[in-house]
């Protein structure tokens, strides 16, 4: 029999992978008062970080056979939490941007003209390129760009040194003017405005 107080969150781990419960149990009560506190941080509801920190070891629990933990256990639950606290904030902003786009649409009855479909397709555009991104790259892209993180904060996020960050993000938007110039070559200006911002 284990006492799982004094197990390591590596031994942790194992045994979670295992199917575990008490170690699932103790991995909850050591980690989750910190990660809520996080995304009360962020969020600025408790409610929802709550409900962030419940997803997370909901998926942490279903899905412990495939579990990979590249650093530590700690670190991969951070970086879990980050991205659910990005998804919320993200579809708030998806909502938020939808109800005032309809409510002044039925303030000013105005029909779709073929200058917004241009720009829907234009912002499509875009996204589908960053997509197709390398992974590591969009990621860090997106992090930087569609979530206005700095270069430091990413760093800490992911582990990873800032000038990898800065490199990321420089190669990512030297990748987009190329794909995007053959069509739009104002995105030149658009996007070189950003590469020295941060």
């Amino acid at each position: 029999m284990y006492n799982y107080v004094g197990i390591s969150d590596d031994k942790l781990g194992l045994l979670l992978k295992n199917g575990d419960h008490q170690a699932f149990t103790e991995i909850y009560n050591r980690h989750s008062p910190a990660l809520l506190l996080h995304a009360i941080q962020r969020l600025h509801d408790e409610d929802d970080a709550k409900d962030v920190v419940h997803e997370i070891f909901f998926s942490l629990w279903n899905k412990r056979d495939e579990l990979v933990i590249r650093t530590n256990l700690k670190g991969y639950l951070h970086i879990a939490m980050q991205n659910k606290v990005l998804d919320r904030i993200s579809h708030e902003k998806v909502r938020t941007q939808y109800a005032n786009s309809l409510q002044e649409f039925l303030d000013r009855g105005n029909y779709i003209t073929d200058e917004f479909i241009r720009e829907r397709e234009l912002s499509a555009m875009i996204d589908r390129e960053i997509e197709a991104l390398p992974e590591k790259m969009r990621r860090i892209f997106e992090f930087s760009r569609k979530h206005t993180y700095s270069h430091r904060e990413i760093s800490g996020i992911l582990n990873i040194s800032e000038e990898t960050v800065k490199k990321q993000v420089y190669n990512a938007l030297k990748i987009l003017k190329i794909r995007l110039a053959s069509r739009f070559i104002f995105i030149f200006i658009f996007f070189s405005s950003f590469i020295y911002h941060k």
